[in-house]
């Protein structure tokens, strides 16, 4: 019987049970020993006799006995080996069976890892994004070309703005300037007068905290209200505003399509997002996320644009191309040279204040002391300068670090624009709502103090690259026509007609004369002083006081 508390039922029985088995046990073996015994069987194997002593040829039989006995395991581990290889064989079979499916399956998927990272190689390319910008300035009607407030003429590109108001079809150039929250409200003021002379300028605040319709959906169920100050757009409705007129304005029947084109990271994709109010197109701290171009639908009667960032050309300043280009991301150039370049232009007081870091006497220097107030640090606790150097990166390029830069005095008209073009961008526009509401988005936006903005060295509008094809072609020809003038030179049938390549070399000459001759000036040498008294002491042993003689 099972108890209760125990998992298995006890074995134990009474001693008259057991003794009750026990002897039943017994007879029932006694009868089969008896029915074996009329039988004629026995348990007892019969034990070879083997061969007699006086049977002939004794020796020669045992020898053949043997031999068989030999051959017999012999055959006997041959079986035993062919059965292990039939087994072995079986076994191979049946894992390659099993695994050409997987291998199959892993084949194919490095083959969509290739084809995938071969697109993005090709997305990711100069020449790509230089196709889809243009295909983006071919298919709008309006080009709103985004300007980062914090610089806005660095951002504005003369090879862009020339395409477009030259183009056939007549197309409308605006500017927008975004990230107005980044700069003090004196400086904002003045690149606004500025920029209005020359075109029609929107002052701008996009939202950066948008979510997907799915997230949104959840928050509204939860009735869950956002109030932060980040989340808010400024400048929205004015712009939407005169999209709509411009739309109205135009017979036909079809949307007005709006191309958002700008250098990487000033926040056309976050422009974007911010009047549709939902994060349909990807933004983010990273540059150049955006590779190709994107529709959305704002009204019914406006169509805006995604294009990837315009192409900077190589020949732009150090920090110009530090800010405007991919060169960190395409890995062409490292962080820390991006970092070195960008410091020369700032005043180092304000970095300092700005970080809360001490005086710095090159890059490197500000690199390791800003990694360990932010502690990134590596193995050992030494300064992990790289990752210090990208967070820099985003912060300038992001919409995080406030910095300005001062509007130029005197400035003129490009050679591309004319007054006449000015009056038209203007005509199609009413300029009364679009000042007013200007002034009401910078009568509501928070800005930063003077004192806590670091003034930045702007070196002008940035050059940018349309069509890669064209610059190749440029520098060949131009690498060509060197190579042929100088052949022409070295071939001259007149040696006596000094050429200037000639009169150079002559020049040079003679200054290497005049340098050989003139002595060399002499280098001030330094000598180290030690300044370890106990290593003094024991070299002036004549001065040194003995202890061993009695001086009386």
């Amino acid at each position: 019987m099972k108890r209760p508390k125990l998992k298995k039922a006890s074995k134990r029985i009474s001693c008259a049970k057991r003794f009750k088995i026990q002897k039943r046990v017994r007879d029932h073996n006694r009868k089969l020993k008896k029915e074996a015994k009329k039988k004629g069987i026995s348990r007892r194997p019969k034990k070879d006799v083997g061969v007699p002593n006086s049977a002939p040829f004794k020796e020669e039989v045992l020898r053949e006995a043997e031999h068989r006995k030999q051959e017999l395991e012999a055959l006997k581990q041959q079986n035993k080996v062919t059965k292990q290889q039939d087994k072995a064989a079986k076994r191979k079979k049946d894992k390659e069976a099993a695994s050409e499916p997987a291998a199959k399956k892993a084949k194919k998927g490095e083959k969509v890892k290739e084809a995938k990272a071969a697109v993005a190689k090709q997305k990711s390319a100069k020449s790509f994004r230089c196709g889809e910008l243009n295909k983006v300035i071919e298919a709008s009607d309006v080009i709103l070309e985004v300007l980062d407030a914090r610089d806005p003429l660095g951002c504005r590109c003369p090879q862009l703005e020339e395409t477009v108001l030259k183009h056939d079809g007549k197309k409308i150039l605006l500017f927008i300037m975004n990230k107005i929250d980044l700069v003090p409200k004196e400086n904002l003021e003045k690149w606004l007068s500025s920029l209005e002379a020359e075109c029609p300028t929107f002052v701008f605040k996009a939202s950066t905290q948008l979510q997907d319709r799915t997230v949104l959906q959840k928050k509204q169920r939860l009735n869950v209200l956002d109030h932060s100050r980040a989340a808010t757009c400024f400048g929205g409705d004015s712009l939407l505003q005169t999209l709509s007129d411009i739309a109205n304005t135009k017979d036909d029947e079809k949307m007005l399509k709006v191309g958002v084109v700008g250098f990487p990271n000033v926040g056309k994709s976050s422009v974007i997002n911010s009047l549709k109010d939902i994060r349909a197109c990807h933004a983010g701290v990273q540059r150049g996320l955006t590779r190709c171009m994107q529709e959305v639908h704002i009204t019914k009667k406006v169509k805006m644009i995604d294009s990837p960032g315009i192409v900077a050309a190589p020949g732009n300043p150090g920090d110009v191309m530090a800010l405007r280009s991919l060169e960190v991301e395409e890995n062409e150039k490292s962080a820390l040279e991006a970092v070195n370049t960008l410091l020369k232009q700032c005043d180092p007081q304000h970095v300092m204040l700005q970080y809360n870091v001490p005086n710095y006497r090159n890059s490197l220097e500000f690199l390791t002391t800003f990694a360990q107030k932010r502690g990134f640090l590596q193995k050992g606790g030494i300064p992990n300068t790289e990752l210090a150097a990208t967070t820099f990166l985003n912060d300038w390029t992001g919409a995080k670090l406030s910095y300005h830069c001062r509007v130029p005095e005197r400035q003129d008209l490009p050679s591309y624009l004319s007054d006449g073009i000015v009056n038209d961008l203007r005509s199609g526009l009413d300029m009364t709502k679009v000042k007013k509401g200007n002034e009401d988005v910078i009568k509501r936006v928070r800005f930063p103090n003077l004192a806590s903005s670091i003034s930045f060295n702007s070196k002008g509008p940035t050059i940018g690259v349309l069509n890669v094809g064209t610059t190749e072609t440029r520098k060949k020809t131009s690498v060509t026509t060197e190579v042929e003038d100088i052949d022409t030179i070295s071939n001259s049938e007149k040696p006596e007609a000094e050429t200037p390549v000639a009169t150079s070399v002559t020049q040079i000459q003679e200054s290497t004369k005049k340098r050989k001759g003139t002595p060399a000036k002499k280098r001030v040498k330094f000598v180290p002083i030690n300044t370890d008294l106990t290593s003094m002491q024991q070299s002036n042993t004549d001065d040194a006081y003995d202890f061993c003689t009695d001086f009386v």
